[in-house]
């Protein structure tokens, strides 16, 4: 198979600080068209939107979707319809709803649909997942927190119905979670912060049970200035096993095992490029389920209004 012809639609900070990137450094993929309402590359097929990008006849045979989730619905079952192989952007959807039914229609049109966790790609990850299949979990504690001004400046879809609020980043930590542990676990007690001017929460605090009564909890804060800090603690019979800087390192028994810099983008398009080449999709949407969870047992606390 000759390289698969990509558009991105939505081209905004993570299309810009991630996606292109990561495309120009992953054979078998090229970018050859872009759909957005207010941005434009040189030298590549440019279109206002994802109606006019399918309607143009050039030939586009996957299209990546870096919009916001609200609406993406529309977007992406306009390009399932039309043939075309998509990659959703993290969250996959605004509801749960939505992405089964994408879900579905990608399996009746037999194009491959890629849900994607990038945090999961991140270097530590999969040797944690492999190490922890070996030992006796005692807990789990999760602290992501980091400054909303810094990496979401001005973007006012996040405070909106769907936009997930600190669950935009929260999510992040749930799919890692998801994947390295060795059994299911489900929530049973969310606290909420919401500013008192916003639709969603700026804060969280969660308290998860797995299927064999192991304790889960998280705090997932967007408040927080200077240092950041996206650490996974797992405490085992055996000893800590910790993951930090969103999975990039790993630590097991206090020693430093992996340190490694961001490839998690340049992964994922080397994984849809597989995923298309084969036929196949991966459309895990467990992380999503949690946070629609903590939505669902969400208890609301009203915190000081948020400016950016």
């Amino acid at each position: 198979m000759s390289s698969i012809r990509l558009a991105i639609v939505g081209l905004g900070k993570i299309a810009r600080d991630q996606h292109l990137g990561a495309i120009a450094a992953t054979d078998g993929i090229d970018l050859v068209a872009v759909a957005s309402r207010n941005a434009k590359l040189e030298n590549i097929h440019c279109f206002a939107d994802i109606d006019a990008l399918l309607a143009s006849g050039i030939d586009v045979d996957a299209i990546s979707l870096c919009t916001p989730p609200q609406g993406r619905f529309a977007q992406a079952r306009a390009a399932l319809l039309a043939g075309k192989h998509v990659m959703l952007e993290k969250p996959p959807g605004a509801t749960i709803a939505e992405v089964f039914a994408l879900d579905e229609l990608a399996k009746k049109q037999g194009v491959t649909l890629y849900a994607t966790w990038h945090s999961r790609e991140a270097a530590a990850v999969e040797p944690a997942r492999k190490l922890l299949a070996e030992r006796t979990l005692r807990s789990v504690h999760v602290e992501w927190k980091e400054d909303v001004r810094h990496w979401h400046p001005g973007q006012d879809w996040i405070w909106e119905p769907g936009g997930l609020g600190v669950f935009d980043p929260g999510i992040n930590a749930l799919s890692i979670v998801t994947r390295i542990m060795p059994e299911p676990f489900h929530l049973e007690a969310s606290d909420l912060s919401f500013p008192a001017n916003r639709a969603a929460p700026i804060a969280a605090n969660l308290a998860f049970k797995s299927a064999s009564g192991l304790a889960l909890t998280a705090e997932f804060d967007w408040r927080q200035t200077g240092p950041q800090t996206w650490d996974i603690r797992v405490e085992t019979q055996e000893g800590p096993v910790v993951l930090t800087h969103g999975g990039s390192r790993l630590l097991v028994d206090g020693e430093a095992q992996i340190v490694e810099e961001d490839r998690e983008y340049r992964n994922l398009y080397r994984h849809f490029v597989a995923l298309v080449k084969t036929g196949q999709s991966d459309t895990d949407f467990s992380p999503l389920v949690h946070v629609a969870d903590a939505f669902m047992l969400g208890r609301r606390h009203v915190v000081d209004a948020f400016e950016d």
